[in-house]
């Protein structure tokens, strides 16, 4: 069976289990009640990327194709769009976007990426730091943003120069007066933070869920480590909670 063939075989599927005879669940969602789905398999893939499990990998593609198909199936029986229309959309703006592939422009400029996509909005007006997707999670927005305005030669020079910007705005959120203060100021402290990421390749999104995790893991092992001597965690003062703190990381 070729590519093409098990994709309609794929699309067939969704068709019946949408359909009169389908299932249940299927035939009850919509566009809004699919957006969970989507936004957990998404997560769920780069789990697996993290993990480097290729088997895993191919599993939550397959699932995200799903998902793709099912809204596909959804705008369909609504006549608004099939998955001809994506296709055909995604087809045609690879090659538009890919002027130095597909056509006669020289290498790969970002500007020019961003040039050619207010084009087709039907605006000459363009912002060189991109079109930015507030839907984004607050870490990976910012790092984003910041890619974007680096493609186009805003970006620090060194390490030492990034830094200092930490510093400088460690000392400012010391110097806050009230709330409002601080809150702006701890959101320029995570912004620097950010970019000292994208600085050294590092992604911050992965970077603070593992050491979330890694507090999760350690936390448990430490109340394990309590029960272990019949004690109570909530009878613990907090240097003896630390004390088993520092043995859970051991």
């Amino acid at each position: 069976m070729t590519v093409g063939e098990k994709f309609e075989k794929l699309l067939k599927i969704m068709e019946i289990l949408r359909g009169p005879n389908g299932c249940d669940w299927d035939k009850s969602q919509t566009h809004e009640t699919l957006i969970p789905y989507l936004i957990e398999e998404s997560y769920e893939f780069i789990d697996e990327i993290r993990n480097k499990n290729y088997d895993n990998m191919k599993e939550e593609l397959g699932d995200i194709l799903l998902q793709i198909v099912f809204h596909s199936q959804i705008a369909k029986e609504n006549n608004k769009f099939t998955i001809d229309d994506v296709l055909d959309i995604l087809i045609e703006k690879l090659i538009r976007r890919h002027p130095h592939v597909f056509g006669n422009a020289k290498g790969y400029s970002y500007a020019r990426w961003e040039e050619i996509k207010a084009k087709e909005k039907g605006t000459e007006k363009y912002s060189r730091i991109g079109k930015i997707n507030y839907a984004l999670p607050s870490l990976s927005l910012a790092r984003r943003v910041q890619e974007n305005a680096a493609d186009v030669g805003f970006d620090w020079d060194n390490l030492d120069d990034v830094l200092s910007k930490i510093k400088e705005e460690i000392d400012e959120f010391k110097e806050a007066k009230n709330t409002k203060e601080k809150e702006e100021e701890f959101g320029d402290l995570l912004f620097a933070l950010v970019n000292l990421s994208r600085f050294l390749k590092i992604d911050p999104e992965i970077s603070l869920r593992k050491a979330t995790e890694k507090f999760i893991k350690r936390f448990q092992k430490m109340e394990k480590l309590i029960e272990r001597d019949n004690k109570t965690f909530e009878n613990l003062s907090l240097d003896e909670l630390n004390t088993y703190w520092e043995e859970a990381k051991k």
